[in-house]
């Protein structure tokens, strides 16, 4: 007979083999949680390994993502095809699908990519909205679990109170949260710093909670069987020893972060009386734990059997939700919408185009789930199609996130994971900083998540300096994998929205501006703004200057443009909505586009970055301070972003 206690330590002991050869990672968590991560994979968690990609298998978030061989070697054990014992082996290693934290897509099994603490915890709350939304549109063919473990960081990040509330509010019962409760932080026992009563803190969000013995295996069962009878989320409080069975370590910080050393390796094989050698695991217990795999085969089938009898139309929609596909009529209907955008001739903000967009987008896109953190009159992302989701009500399409810029974006990371929606928020630019770590995961899972981001320069106004965000399209420019674009008028809004939506393999970013822009553009038969950058207006083939612009500096571009004309200086605007699009483009369309005349780029916003498109000679006007709080008309003309002064400028230059 296999004990709890054998497939537990098999667990440990592939965990902390793996950190030992790797001469590096965190053995602390894999030995003290080893107990409640084999109670939730063997006996709780409904998966199936041969069938990792199954829609309704239920979901375990590693939150503490430094234990991550503590989940590779459950991968390897439950009999997933792509963990191996070489990829244990190779642990933390250039090329290693067993990265030191758990990344998305590198292995089967792995949910989200988690590290930074919190986030997996909040990622995992839009996991679990997610399953209730589509829970909501397809019935109990979809009704998975999902499961977090959390360590004492994740609680005290930020982002775990906005996560807990969020959770608590909606009432997602079927998220079970399930602490590692150590008592130990990197720096030493958490009584440094922190008095906080956890099970209080989630009960008073509105959550169940329980308190078990994290080593004692049938308490663990027990405690988990009741969670999933709560009609609220859970939170299990599992008291756990760090490095358990450690002679010197055990209970303390010097176990967390660092391998444990030939002697007290051999100390732990000595407390749980485990003979192996490294990465050996007996044919009964691999056997027994792959069961795991058994069991998840029957209930797939099952599954399969119960989805083959839905009608046709649900099975159809279902599937077109998860593969991820585009109406057929989309590319048609979009066009038209367009067509429509070209007699828009009020000056209209890109923040208000972006709402007429989504307008269309919505009723077209039953896969688009919006949302704002608390400024849905400001940031316009909610349409007379869009109705709000409720703890009582999940057949919405819009979240109301509430002030939590953070939990939106991990929120919104959950869901894009979970593949059936198309996630989309909505905040100032200016609070970028508050969101960008998960807008970082975004990028780092490659995953399509669309922030809509208004307000977004000193165009504000009056809201002042802490409103206009200087320096924040520079900062996520500088990260790989995103698409950031800053439209110009209500022509590249739509086209920006279109390679969004099209762009299933990284986040978009759209910046869209307060003030009312005017509509430039006099064709829609081809979408410009994908090759990051484009002739928006010239007079000849030669010229004697070129202005580039994005955003709302484009109408200003083309308003000194005709005063160079009057002055004789043969002038082309250039429109750049996507600067990452365009250094894609070849060497050739850039040359065309950028021309030999002297340039100079106009944004009211940071320089950083956009001197290589003027060269040596050319010229940025930027922002090289914070704003003011005043009229818009008054900051253009005290930074220099009239066309009067960009006139001035050129003609020094030509």
């Amino acid at each position: 007979m296999v004990l709890h206690s054998d497939l537990a330590n098999a667990v440990r002991f592939l965990g902390v083999e793996a950190i030992e050869k790797a001469h590096s990672g965190h053995p602390g968590i894999v030995l003290g949680s080893a107990d409640i991560a084999t109670t939730l994979f063997k006996d709780i968690l409904r998966i199936a390994p041969n069938h990792p990609d199954w829609i309704n298998r239920d979901r375990f978030v590693l939150s503490a993502g430094h234990g991550a061989p503590l989940l590779y070697s459950l991968l390897y054990l439950t009999g997933y095809e792509d963990a191996t014992l070489e990829g244990l082996k190779s642990l933390r290693q250039l090329d290693s699908k067993m990265a030191g934290h758990p990344e998305y897509g590198a292995l089967s099994g792995i949910e989200t990519t988690t590290g930074p603490l919190g986030q997996g915890l909040a990622t995992s709350v839009g996991i679990a909205l997610s399953e209730r939304l589509a829970h909501n549109r397809f019935g109990d063919i979809i009704d998975y679990y999902t499961y977090a473990l959390v360590g004492d960081g994740c609680l005290m990040e930020g982002i775990s109170e906005e996560a807990i509330s969020f959770a608590g509010h909606l009432k997602l019962n079927k998220l079970i949260v399930l602490w590692d409760n150590n008592s130990i932080t990197i720096d030493g026992e958490t009584s440094l710093s922190t008095e906080t009563n956890q099970c209080a803190r989630f009960e008073a969000n509105g959550w169940n909670t329980i308190k078990v013995d994290g080593h004692n295996a049938e308490s663990l069962f027990q405690a988990m069987q009741k969670a999933k009878e709560s009609d609220k989320p859970t939170f299990i409080s599992c008291k756990t020893i760090i490095g358990l069975g450690a002679p010197q370590k055990a209970g303390t910080s010097a176990v967390h972060g660092a391998p444990l050393g030939e002697e007290e390796l051999k100390g732990v094989r000595r407390f749980f009386n485990w003979k192996e050698e490294p990465f050996s695991i007996p044919d009964n217990i691999l056997n027994e734990w792959r069961k795991v795999a058994e069991e998840g085969d029957k209930a797939y089938q099952e599954w399969a059997q119960a989805f083959s009898k839905l009608p046709k139309d649900l099975k159809e929609r279902m599937t077109a939700y998860y593969n991820r596909k585009i109406p057929d009529s989309f590319e048609a209907d979009f066009k038209a919408f367009k067509e429509t955008l070209l007699k828009e001739d009020k000056p209209l903000a890109t923040r208000k185009a972006s709402q007429k967009t989504l307008e269309v987008l919505v009723p077209l896109l039953p896969r688009l789930i919006g949302g704002s953190a608390d400024l849905t009159p400001a940031n316009y992302t909610k349409t007379p199609s869009s109705t709000s989701i409720t703890k009582d009500d999940f057949s919405g399409n819009y979240i109301n996130y509430g002030i939590r810029e953070h939990l939106m974006a991990a929120v919104m990371n959950g869901i894009s994971v979970s593949k059936a929606f198309i996630p989309y928020g909505g905040t100032f630019l200016a609070f970028l900083d508050y969101l960008k770590p998960a807008l970082r995961l975004s990028a780092l899972m490659k995953r399509q998540v669309i922030y809509v981001l208004t307000h977004d320069s000193i165009g504000v106004g009056e809201d002042g300096p802490t409103h206009q965000p200087i320096e924040q399209l520079a900062s996520v420019r500088a990260m790989p994998d995103i698409l950031v674009m800053r439209p110009a008028d209500c022509v590249e809004v739509a086209e920006c929205w279109e390679l969004a939506l099209k762009t299933q393999d990284k986040p978009s970013i759209l910046a869209l501006s307060r003030q009312a822009l005017p509509r430039f553009r006099t064709t829609v038969d081809e979408n410009l703004s994908q090759k990051g950058g484009y002739i928006a207006s010239k007079e000849k083939e030669t010229r004697q200057a070129t202005l580039l612009a994005t955003g709302s500096e484009v109408s200003l571009a083309l308003e000194a443009q005709k005063l160079l004309w009057e002055k004789g200086i043969d002038t082309a605007v250039v429109s750049m909505p996507c600067l990452e699009l365009f250094d894609e483009q070849d060497k050739s369309y850039q040359k065309e586009v950028l021309g030999t005349a002297p340039r100079v780029f106009i944004e009211a916003l940071s320089s950083f970055g956009l001197h290589k498109y003027v060269g040596d000679n050319g010229k940025v006007v930027s922002m090289t301070s914070f704003g003011a709080s005043a009229p818009e008309a008054k900051l253009k003309e005290r930074f220099g972003f009239t066309p009067k002064a960009i006139v001035e400028i050129v003609s020094k230059m030509v």
